[in-house]
Parts: structure tokens; sequence; C-alpha cells
């Protein structure tokens, strides 16, 4: 009684009291501490349970190895239990073998937990969903599909749970159309939208680009709570609905929702990539009205905010003023803002900050080097790449891609290895030309090389995102929308020319980068040419 109840000190003493404890006694205080988050606790028990000379049962092995799957692998208790389990006969029981394969798939073990999977003679759907769950935590979300999909094939039905982690599988990939599947199976089984399924079908449907749908998921919500508000809010602040983040904040306080440290850097987050100066600020402040602990992220918001505004001075001088030391992503949200705003002497010194805090960090490596070279400053640009390579710094290739078909098409900038590249080629050739007639104008700064301007002008045009964009126009059909990723954050010029060609070919364009979602509309982009 003590224990389900939560009155775990009490329940202890009574332990330490009985003349006579069983088996059923030791079980009943582990599975209390391992269910009321004390899994150290738990373990210590173990090994006192067997100096008296009592073996462990099914639900005893199952509750150390679900408190183990919490304190972590570090310590290697976990492969003790393993090895514990099989010594003792219970590696072929459903729930123990349920419990390993959840173990390990906590860790991110996933090669172990599969194994473990495939060994239990009986499958349940807790050890389906244990694994499923882990392959989606670590973000796999082919695997995930597929033994969804195996899943399905076996006498097992889906449930809330399984659901919950294909939504957040496909979040992490923004698997739109697997989203949409997904959720019309879960509709024809006729389970119901509970709060933690409906929170990560939202998630889910935010993104993976579609705002509309997250939106009506989340207006269907019957009680949303404080993770349906946060995850509704980051999906407007990431497709850059600055000003419909901020309504829906404001109309979250009048309905008593209490907002917590993620609300709060959602709304920071949808000011900054707003230009919201004024309204950041003052959320900022709000957070010490609700006696709300500031992390870093937080002030780096507000160093991007007033960045981005220009204000590279107010930044430098936050910094300064800031009550813990600033971190490389600190200095990183500066060197941005210089980066945008071309202030070479402040970008310098902001990048030694980082460099020396985070030496192994390509990204500010490369926008100082972008510094330097749209400074014409190329001899310093060059030592900045020749520091990288002494260093074993490496900087990610940036590519783009679309998903045809379940299957997926990447290009990199220059692209020659799709099959269907001179048709690409063309296409983009011929979109080029009409988006010049009426404005499009190259902006040449963006090719950060030491060539002439005609080269200058071909390599801007064989960027990644343009690629992936002519092999849309060219296998989608007319008039439906288009759906770019992208790994590093869109350069300025590919911007202005998809905001044309969302013009001259009549389509919906929404292209993710590493930032925000941008949804190009008939020559406009969702940011507002603000991100």
């Amino acid at each position: 009684m003590y224990g389900k109840c939560g009155l775990l000190e009490d329940a202890h003493k009574l332990f330490d009291r009985m003349p006579h404890k069983d088996m059923v006694t030791w079980t009943t205080l582990i599975t209390a501490y391992s269910q009321h988050d004390r899994p150290n606790d738990a373990l210590v028990l173990f090994p006192q349970m067997l100096l008296f000379g009592f073996s462990p049962n099914q639900f005893t092995l199952s509750s150390l190895l679900k408190a183990s799957a919490v304190v972590g692998p570090s310590d290697g208790r976990g492969r003790q239990l393993h090895a514990f389990c099989i010594k003792w006969g219970y590696y072929s029981n459903v729930y123990v073998g349920s419990s390993i394969v959840d173990m390990y798939a906590r860790y991110g073990l996933m090669d172990e937990a599969r194994f473990a999977f495939d060994g239990l003679l009986i499958k349940n759907e807790v050890s389906w969903n244990a694994l499923i769950a882990g392959y989606a935590r670590k973000g796999d979300g082919e695997s995930t599909l597929l033994l969804f999909w195996k899943m399905l094939r076996q006498p097992f039905w889906p449930t809330h749970f399984t659901y919950s982690s294909m939504f957040s599988a496909c979040a992490a990939t923004g698997a739109l159309e697997q989203g949409r599947w997904i959720h019309a199976h879960m509709l024809k089984t006729g389970l119901k939208l509970i709060a933690f399924v409906g929170n990560t079908l939202l998630d889910m449907y935010a993104k993976s680009g579609s705002i509309d749908d997250a939106t009506k998921v989340f207006n269907r919500l019957l009680k949303p709570d404080v993770v349906s508000w946060n995850s509704m809010l980051t999906g407007c602040a990431q497709h850059g609905l600055g000003r419909d983040t901020v309504k829906r904040f404001e109309e979250m306080l009048r309905m008593g929702i209490k907002p917590n440290q993620i609300t709060f850097l959602c709304v920071l987050t949808a000011c900054s990539h707003s230009g919201l100066l004024s309204e950041g600020l003052h959320y900022f402040e709000m957070m010490k009205e609700h006696n709300l602990e500031l992390e870093v992220a937080h002030y780096v918001t507000i160093v991007d905010l007033f960045g981005r505004a220009g204000l590279l001075n107010r930044a430098e001088a936050f910094i300064k003023e800031m009550p813990i030391k600033p971190t490389a992503a600190v200095w990183g949200a500066l060197l941005g803002a210089c980066r945008m705003h071309k202030n070479m002497e402040l970008g310098t010194y902001a990048a030694e900050r980082v460099f020396e805090l985070d030496p192994h960090d390509s990204g500010p490596h490369i926008l100082l080097s972008n510094i330097y070279a749209s400074a014409g400053r190329w001899r310093d640009a060059a030592k900045v790449r020749k520091m990288m390579r002494l260093s074993g710094v490496k900087k990610e290739p940036a590519c783009s891609w679309v998903e045809m078909e379940n299957a997926v098409h990447m290009f990199v900038a220059n692209d020659v290895s799709h099959p269907r590249i001179v048709e690409i080629r063309r296409v983009w050739e011929e979109v080029s030309q009409r988006i010049r007639e009426i404005g499009y104008v190259p902006d040449l700064n963006h090719v950060l090389l030491f060539v002439d301007q005609w080269e200058r002008e071909a390599r801007l045009q064989h960027h990644s995102e343009k690629l992936a964009l002519a092999f849309a126009l060219l296998s989608t059909p007319p008039g439906s929308t288009i759906r770019i990723k992208k790994n590093i954050r869109v350069c300025a010029d590919c911007h202005s020319a998809i905001k044309f060609a969302s013009r001259v070919t009549q389509r919906e364009i929404i292209l993710r980068d590493t930032n925000r979602f941008h949804h190009f509309r008939d020559g406009s982009c969702s940011c507002g040419d603000y991100w």
C-alpha cells in the first residue's frame, strides 16, 4: 500500500521491521522504488536480497531491468542483470526479455536490443513497442517504419505507445506522407486521440512541414496541456509565424496554463526569427515574473534577437552583462549575426571566443571564412581553411533532398551524379531564364571563391536546393506542393530565386533548413525575408 502510494520511506521502515521477509516482500519494495523514479535504491536492494538466500522471479527482474534502464549503461549493472537472467533461465521469458530489450533500447544500444528481441521465443506488445521506441529515439526512421510494418503482419495490434513512437520517428525525418499514412491507420483501428499521442501527432505534422494539419490536431485535443501548447508554439515559430506564436502564447496564459522554460524558449525563438524585438525583450523579462530559471538557450535567443535586428553592439553588451559565463553557442549567435550584417571586426572577435570554447565545431570556422571572403580578404579566408585542415576540423557538405515515391533524391552543389542530371539542369535553366525576366538578379556575394564573374554566376546556378527544386518540378504533377529539405541554412540567393520560381511555376514550395521552414507562394516567403 505504502509503495503504491509513493510513500517509499514509510514502506522501507515497515519492511525493516518485518521479522520474516519472503520473495513477494522484496519484490514489492524493489518495484516501488523502480516505479517511483528511485532506480538506485531499487538496484541496491538486489544484492541484499541475494545475500538472504532469495532467488528473484520474473517480476523482480523486470523491475530491476527497468531501474537499470533509467540509471544508464555507465556502471555496467544492466549487463550484469542481463547475464543473471541468462544464468537463471529467464532470458526467454517474455516479461523479462521485453525488459531487456527496453533497457538496451533506452541505452541507445540498438544492436544489442535487436539481438535480445530476436532471441525472444514469444513476443508481446511490450517487446515490439520497446524496440520501435528505441529506433524512434535514435531518429532511425527507416528501421522504425520497417519494424512497424513487420509488426502489422504479426498477430499484434499497435497501441497508443506504438503510434506515439511512430509519429516521433516521422517527425525526426520529416516524413510527412508516411506520417499521414500512420495517422490514417490509427483512425481505422478506432483508437482515440489521447493526450500524449495527440502531442506527438501535432509535433510530427509541424516538423514535417504541414502547420495547417498541426493546427487541426491541436484544435481537436480535448484538454491541451503545456506539452501540447509548447508543440504548437514551436511549430508556429519554425514556420515563421511570429505573430501567431505571440497570440497563441497570450491565449495560453489567459487559459491558465502555466508556461515553463521550453514555452518561453519557443516564444523567444519566434520573436527572434520574426524581428519582434520589443516583444522578445518583454517575454524575456516575464520569465523572472514566473520564477523560471534562465538557461543558456534563453540567453542565446536574446543575442540572436539583437543580432538579427542589426543591433550588434547591444548584443555584445548583453553578452558581457550575462550573469553566467558565455558558452560557444552564445558567441556563435553573435558570429552568425556578424556574418549576416558583414561586421568583420566583431565577427573575428566572436569567432576567437568560439574557437577557445569549442575548437572542433566546423560551423564557426566556415562563418569566419565567409566573412573574410565577403570582404575580399581571400588570404585571411584561406588561413581559416588551413587552420581547419591542421586541426582536423571537417565541414559537413551542404546538401538538399526531396522524397519521391518512398525514395530520397539527394543533391550537392554542382552535382553530376544523378541519373537525370541533364534534364534537371535543363529545367533549372528554363526556370532561371523566366525568373530573370520578372526581376531576379543573381547575388554573386554568395559565391565565396576567388574566380571571375562568369564562373561565379555559373556556380551560383547549381546550388543544391536549386537542383532539388528542378528535379521536383520535373517529377511531380503541375500545381502540386514541392517539399525540399536542406542540412544547412539556405543562402540568400537561393531564397530569392525560389521566391521568384514559386511565382512563375505557380507552385507552393516548402523548404526546411536547419533553422526553420520557408513557405514560398506566389513570389513571397512566409519569413518576410527576415531569417
